[in-house]
């Protein structure tokens, strides 16, 4: 674990090279083509696991990500400026400008392809099989090649050639049915999830099936395609909504911070604001109403079992908005996680940078580079033992390392450098 609030200082290099050898996978040769989050953030998990990873962009800009501002991370020596968003899936990553879609630029990635362990892309479904990009194109190559896409929609299916966005996937996928205030209620109607959830998991997913092929590959010797799809991601994630529906018929409502089942389990106003309740058991309940001074209520009719509270919620939250009423936060928090029921603050971004609890566990990083300076992103969430995540660099500049991989990689000379340049190849 990192101290000093997890800063750490990674440059590009020997000294990225070397942190990297230390991860859990180590020797893994990753190309990511993707952009945007979801891809992106199952190449910046592989890096933080060890993975080398080559992050190819266009020519021409790069991924659109890096654009998508303000708020920037400015340099302090530049007029350059990237975009907060990009910080938070690129790092880890090498970056090599590329035009593959000329051919000798597709021969190039074919090139890096040959001593490649995991490909991410998350093109329209048949791009790049129009480039001899495509799965079959690169197993020829490569017959162990780990080949994930990522699409909207997947890679089959009436669907399949349709491009999707988190948003557009939350709201056919379910998720925004179910988020949201309840109807009758000021503001009521469908919402989306505040992040990008479906992106997020999408992402996820990815690294899940990348490792299982992986692990796959240790035994029978070759490599497969893993087709991830944001729609399929979005509805897996429906859960108890959706099984309420296939099971019972039982569309569950929209229930703003409440919870549709589980009751009492949302937020509540106390003196001096407001607090997150949770319980999930008649235990937890019985609990809770001790430590309000209200034991009577774990034997009340009205409230002793989980579907006698459903039933009675408003009264519930009535007699317990009352009863918080008296004291304020720092009181009830210290109180009710005493009593074993979970509680706690609904915290702002200034509330989670100042957590004691996120600095131990070191989910904040400041990562150090050469012209952006200082770039503080959020910690990997996976905790190791014996081999933690690693933090090689900072999100790379466009193209930053392109000479030094065609270099290394494919042992190119200049000349053969700025013809690549000249001809706009790389």
């Amino acid at each position: 674990m990192l101290d000093d609030r997890s800063k750490s200082t990674a440059m590009s290099g020997s000294q990225g090279n070397s942190a990297a050898a230390s991860g859990i996978l180590a020797g893994t040769r990753v190309l990511d083509l993707s952009r945007v989050v979801a891809g992106p953030l199952a190449g910046q998990t592989l890096a933080d696991l060890g993975a080398d990873v080559i992050k190819v962009e266009r020519v021409d800009g790069g991924d659109d990500l890096r654009t998508l501002g303000p708020p920037w991370v400015t340099s302090p020596t530049t007029e350059l400026e990237q975009s907060t968003y990009f910080q938070t899936v690129n790092r880890g990553k090498k970056s090599l400008t590329l035009d593959f879609a000329k051919p000798e630029g597709a021969e190039i990635l074919k090139g890096l392809i040959r001593e490649t362990d995991v490909f991410i892309e998350n093109f329209r479904t048949g791009t790049l099989a129009k480039y001899g990009l495509g799965y079959e194109d690169l197993k020829a190559i490569n017959p162990r090649l780990v080949y994930c896409s990522i699409t909207g929609f997947g890679q089959t299916g009436p669907y399949s050639d349709r491009s999707g966005y988190d948003y557009l996937v939350q709201a056919m996928g379910g998720q925004m049915a179910v988020t949201g205030l309840p109807d009758g209620m000021t503001g009521a109607g469908p919402m989306r999830v505040g992040v990008p959830i479906a992106d997020i998991t999408a992402g996820n997913n990815a690294v899940i099936g990348i490792l299982a092929a992986l692990l796959h590959r240790e035994t029978s010797g070759t490599g497969q395609h893993v087709d991830i799809a944001l729609f399929d991601s979005q509805v897996a994630l429906l859960l108890n909504s959706l099984s309420a529906w296939l099971n019972a018929r039982a569309p569950l409502p929209r229930t703003g911070n409440d919870h549709p089942t589980a009751v009492p389990n949302g937020v509540f106003a106390v003196k001096d604001g407001h607090i997150l309740i949770a319980t999930f058991n008649d235990r937890e309940f019985a609990r809770l109403a001790e430590a309000l001074g209200h034991p009577e209520w774990a034997t009340d009719p009205k409230y002793a079992r989980s579907r006698d509270r459903l039933a009675n919620r408003h009264d519930l939250s009535r007699d317990m908005t009352e009863a918080l009423s008296h004291h304020g936060k720092k009181h009830w928090m210290d109180t009710i996680n005493g009593a074993k029921v979970s509680c706690g603050p609904i915290n702002d971004m200034a509330d989670i940078e100042r957590d004691e609890q996120l600095a131990l566990r070191g989910m904040f990083v400041t990562l150090e580079h050469p012209v952006m300076g200082e770039v503080k992103v959020v910690g990997s969430p996976l905790k190791f033992s014996d081999t933690p995540v690693v933090y090689p660099n900072a999100p790379p500049l466009v193209g930053e390392n392109t000479e030094a991989i065609l270099r290394e990689r494919l042992t190119m000379t200049d000349a053969q450098i700025e013809d690549l340049r000249a001809n706009k190849i790389i």
